[in-house]
């Protein structure tokens, strides 16, 4: 026997299940395999891949070393010269090389024949599982990714940079974009004075020639400085601006950005995000002058997606793990498991994880149906917001409650869990905040009615029975909303539980959406997780959504 094996064994017998690892996240994730059963052979081979990489001992050590060693600026050189680096631990570039190399930042542009009239939801896959190991990583990813949309609004710049874009190959030097074998886009929008009110923002652009700016003043929270360029906003004499800026000319010298500092944050450490000044920095108009506000938000509406996404893959992640502890350790007398409380609390948390993993990949979808599906446009226009808000929203309080579940020995930073706790909050916060959001479906229904009757008209049918009332409560939310603005999370709220029971059915997973809609829609004012009605078998919730590992 060796002296692993023994080890092992001693910690059973001192009650100590082993970590969660070496567990396919892709094969024992029930709800995702039926999700991709439509999708080609090829994919679903890939996930596997996927899923298996991201909980090996290899990748859990690079998401520990990446996030234990943080990025660190380099202002100045040894000669008082101007540096404006970043410089990363190995770890991160090894997480950025894998998930380069699988596509995260470019597949969606991609013409893939295994993924064709499905790009976003199968790269929703790929980027759900790489959230189970490291998010930090994943917001370059992110930006570099949506940034084609608003890089299209400028044909000149789309061909130039979006080649650089698709490449797969990761390429971390430090040389202009044009000299390199692949780019990363970033993206500046906050300032000091404005935060979400990017209108307020006091950047200037000055137009120098065709399609070319001058831009002038600060960022106060632009991620991931060591991109290439970043897509940024300014004010020009003839309205807001969208621009791409690049890092360096092609000469290598600086583009006038001057990195004031890192941000000490509570989590995502292993990304860097920085407050930027920067002078007479040469920016590359796309689209018109003063559509700037319109160009930008094609790019954030992709990354409000990734939002969605990432905090849904670090619930289940979380899950897992608590599953599975609680599997391998005995009190009083028998397996936590098989502790009615416990099941109870785990299989209520279960569902919704359920619930935000359909909602997310069903989001995805509709981006992939939008152009030739006026039902998926509207979908995707109203339940954008609906969907972010909601899977951010609820990620800190249930990973706080699967830490919980494991107990002590949950609270310590050796455990993945103690990652995904820190970084939960993040998604709800960037991107536009709950307000923000609630406010953007507002600004809908302003503007749309038609598109919610819509929704649900869908809801109604899939529903079933439940199907009627549920839209007539949505109806008097929607009224409510209309007539008091501060009401607007209300409806937002009931919206993404509808849609999400909605979703559940339609996947056929019938006693995980009976459920979830008794207890979220049709349930009694609820605070904590625990409290799922003892009609619904708890245990067989648990064992079909995290089956016991063989």
């Amino acid at each position: 026997m060796s002296s692993m094996n023994r080890t092992e064994e001693k910690l059973a017998e001192l009650n100590q299940p082993k970590p969660w690892s070496g567990i396919n996240a892709y094969r024992s994730d029930p709800l995702i395999v039926d999700l991709t059963a439509g999708l080609s052979r090829a994919l679903r081979e890939e996930y596997d891949v996927i899923g298996k990489y991201v909980t090996s001992h290899e990748a859990q050590e690079l998401a520990r070393m990446a996030n234990q060693s943080p990025p660190q600026l380099r202002t100045h050189g040894v000669r008082g010269e101007r540096l404006d680096v970043v410089e990363f631990h190995p770890a991160w570039h090894a997480l950025m090389r894998r998930s380069m190399s699988v596509g995260l930042h470019s597949s969606v542009w991609e013409n893939q024949p295994d993924a064709r009239g499905h790009e976003h939801l199968a790269r929703a896959v790929r980027f759900f599982l790489t959230a189970q190991l490291e998010c930090g990583h994943l917001c370059p990813l992110t930006m570099t990714s949506a940034s084609v949309a608003a890089l299209v609004a400028s044909p000149q710049v789309q061909k130039e940079w979006v080649p650089k874009i698709l490449a797969r190959k990761y390429d971390s030097s430090n040389k202009p974009a044009m000299q390199k074998t692949a780019v990363t886009i970033g993206m500046g929008m906050t300032e000091k004075q404005g935060g979400t009110d990017v209108r307020a923002n006091t950047t200037a652009g000055e137009r120098v020639g065709e399609g070319i700016y001058r831009l002038s003043g600060h960022k106060w929270f632009m991620s991931a400085p060591m991109s290439d360029a970043f897509v940024m906003l300014a004010q020009t004499k003839d309205g807001m601006g969208c621009f791409l800026v690049p890092r360096l000319l092609e000469d290598s010298s600086a583009n006038g950005l001057q990195f004031q500092r890192l941000k000490d944050k509570i989590g995502n450490r292993s990304n860097a995000s920085s407050e930027v000044e920067f002078s007479d920095a040469f920016g590359f108009l796309l689209g018109t002058p003063g559509d700037g506000i319109r160009t930008i938000l094609d790019m954030v509406t992709l990354t409000r997606l990734d939002c969605a996404l990432a905090s849904a893959g670090i619930m289940r992640a979380s899950m897992a793990e608590a599953v599975h502890h609680v599997r391998g350790r005995s009190v009083f007398g028998k397996k936590l498991i098989d502790q009615p409380i416990m099941t109870r609390v785990l299989a209520d948390m279960a569902l919704d994880v359920a619930a935000a993993t359909a909602l997310a990949f069903k989001l995805a979808d509709s981006f992939d149906r939008a152009r030739e599906n006026a039902v998926d446009a509207a979908y995707a226009r109203v339940m954008t917001p609906v969907v972010k808000y909601w899977i951010c929203k609820i990620a800190p309080a249930l990973i706080y409650e699967a830490m919980e579940s494991i107990g002590g020995s949950g609270y310590i930073e050796e455990r993945p869990i103690a990652r995904h706790y820190r970084e939960a909050p993040v998604n709800a916060i960037w991107e536009g905040s709950g307000n923000v959001m609630a406010l953007d479906v507002l600004r809908v229904l302003s503007r749309g009615k038609d598109l919610f009757e819509t929704i649900f008209a869908g809801l109604e049918r899939d529903l079933g029975a439940s199907g009627k009332k549920t839209v007539e409560v949505l109806r008097v939310a929607t009224a409510l909303a209309e007539r008091d603005e501060g009401a607007a999370r209300l409806l937002i709220e009931q919206l993404a539980l509808a849609a999400a029971a909605a979703e559940l059915y339609k996947l056929g997973a019938g006693k995980i959406a009976d459920a979830f809609l008794e207890s979220r829609l049709a349930g009694g004012w609820r605070h904590t997780y625990g409290v799922l009605d003892a009609r619904f078998d708890a245990r067989y919730v648990l064992d079909l959504l995290y089956p016991a590992a063989s």
